[in-house]
């Protein structure tokens, strides 16, 4: 079965149609890289399947279960989006962090707010609680930040708060992972770090889905790339299909500034 279904996904800005008939699937333990020029409905698309934005049509599963059906209003509710949005964690491109909490309070934010809605929360506080903060300690262990767990953001360099993300958005145990030009906002020395941590996670059969210009790494990093452009899907397949030996003509058009780059 697969643990991401989506059909027919269309959103549209006032009178701009930014998304057309998307549609796609990936298997668990799979890492899927999204590939475009800026404005051809990337985040966008990202945006939908973390219920930051409701798509206008269209469906979104996720192990089978329908998260989201434009056509059926019980799945459209307040209470039922944000429930659904764990399913998802989102990484985005600036970090997003909170200024005035620590690294691990910054991690541990999600949890804790969650936690509170509980019915045993009051009796179990301190143990719950203590359980968070075991949690986003390994997390951050796991980004490598052990040392910077008591360090605000602005203590940090764009690399470190990157991996504070990364760790706040596993916080939550996600069925995918999202990242949203993770690198973008990063100096280029800081960027293989990053890139780095995110290879990582592949290699443990994280399932995730990466928006980035970052071809040599979706490339290697990615089992499915997506091509898109003007909100279609215009080309998806493996790496080695769509990035080195692309069928469609505004692929390879998009492609070669890379390769001659």
């Amino acid at each position: 079965m697969a643990i991401l279904e989506v059909e027919h996904i269309q959103k549209k800005f006032g009178g701009v149609q930014v998304l057309k008939d998307i549609g796609f699937s990936m298997e668990k333990g799979q890492t899927l890289s999204i590939i475009g020029s800026s404005g051809s409905g990337k985040t966008t698309l990202l945006r939908c399947l973390n219920f930051l934005e409701r798509p206008d049509t269209g469906m979104i599963r996720v192990n089978g279960e329908t998260l989201f059906d434009a056509g059926n209003p019980d799945t459209t509710t307040e209470s039922e989006i944000r429930r659904k949005r764990l399913h998802f964690g989102l990484v985005f491109q600036s970090f997003n962090l909170f200024p005035q909490y620590t690294a691990l309070q910054n991690v541990m934010l999600a949890g804790q707010l969650l936690a509170k809605e509980a019915s045993d929360y009051k009796a179990r506080r301190k143990e719950i609680n203590l359980a968070i903060e075991a949690h986003a300690k390994e997390l951050l262990n796991q980004m490598g930040l052990g040392d910077r767990m008591g360090n605000y953001p602005h203590q940090l360099s764009g690399g470190q708060c990157q991996r504070v993300a990364i760790a706040r958005a596993l916080a939550l145990t996600p069925d995918i992972l999202c990242f949203d030009e993770p690198t973008s906002a990063l100096d280029p020395e800081l960027t293989g770090e990053v890139l780095r941590v995110i290879r990582e996670l592949a290699d443990k059969e994280t399932t995730m889905i990466i928006v980035t210009h970052e071809m040599a790494f979706a490339r290697d990093v990615a089992d499915s790339v997506i091509f898109m452009d003007d909100g279609y899907i215009v080309e998806q397949g493996t790496p080695g299909e769509v990035i080195e030996n692309p069928k469609e003509e505004r692929t390879r058009q998009f492609l070669s500034r890379y390769t001659q780059g």
